[in-house]
């Protein structure tokens, strides 16, 4: 693996080099009124840069507020984390972190071609920084891949809400930031549409190899997705198990079938539930 840092990110060592994603200790609680609420206790968590990891766990054991800290959208209060030695705001001013959400968050009056851009209008002094790992990816190259590129002047009203959320995963990856993070994209979404997208995600994952952080309540999502699973506890958020998922790239429908890959998915579910039972 290339391991040199992508330009415009500043990293203090050498070894530190290899780590998109450095969690350490990382708390966070919310107040209930004299009293509070721990939401994450003690995460401490290292993703290295092209890596796709996903965090998995129970309702409400903080995985989506793990990742709001990560994008520099929510504060936590101990611990430190950095995105190749930058802070989540700094690499947020940069656009060097891009933000998937649950709802497709599309606007209703643009094209699908202009809403899949409109990241590259908020704070366009960061496009004045050119580098390598951060250029901006063509929006037909990729509205192409993923299967939009005949509606790329229609309305979203008009699109169903897999492809709706398609285009937010061309967002995504227009914005060219070496770090993605998504939050539950699909959770929306019926079955065969979630496992379509899936397929897509993976197919536009291996051609551009961005560094992921992906939430999911799925164990067969997680497995077929992640090159690791982070596995946590019920609230407050703990770090189970982290489990490498060791199955060959890219992933095609023989590999989900197979009796490895069942295995793994057996494996994150019973991570689960001991983490569960612990707490119990």
């Amino acid at each position: 693996m290339d391991v040199t840092a992508p330009e415009g990110f500043s990293v203090p060592t050498v070894a530190a080099r290899a780590e998109a994603i450095c969690l350490n200790r990382i708390c966070k609680s919310y107040r209930r009124g004299n009293s509070a609420l721990a939401a994450l206790t003690e995460i401490t968590l290292t993703v290295e840069q092209g890596q796709f990891v996903t965090l998995f766990g129970p309702s409400g054991c903080g995985k989506s507020t793990l990742l709001r800290i990560v994008a520099g959208l929510e504060p936590h209060d101990g611990g430190d984390l950095s995105l190749f030695g930058q802070t989540p705001l700094e690499a947020s001013q940069q656009k060097n972190v891009s933000w998937v959400p649950q709802s497709p968050a599309l606007l209703p009056w643009l094209s699908i071609h202009a809403n899949v851009l409109l990241s590259r209008f908020i704070n366009r002094r960061a496009d004045r920084r050119p580098h390598p790992e951060r250029v901006p990816q063509d929006a037909h190259e990729v509205l192409a891949e993923m299967g939009l590129a005949e509606f790329a002047d229609a309305r979203p009203a008009q699109l169903s809400g897999g492809m709706r959320q398609r285009a937010a995963l061309a967002r995504g990856f227009i914005l060219g930031a070496p770090v993605m993070l998504m939050d539950e994209p699909f959770s929306a979404l019926d079955e065969l549409t979630r496992d379509s997208l899936c397929w897509h995600l993976l197919d536009v994952w291996e051609r551009h190899r961005k560094t992921v952080l992906f939430v999911t309540h799925s164990a067969g999502e997680a497995v077929l997705l992640s090159d690791k699973v982070v596995v946590m506890t019920p609230r407050p958020g703990r770090v189970q198990a982290v489990i490498d998922i060791d199955l060959p790239r890219p992933r095609t429908p023989e590999v989900a079938e197979s009796s490895a890959f069942l295995s793994l998915v057996s494996e994150v579910k019973k991570k689960l539930r001991i983490g569960r039972e612990n707490d119990a």
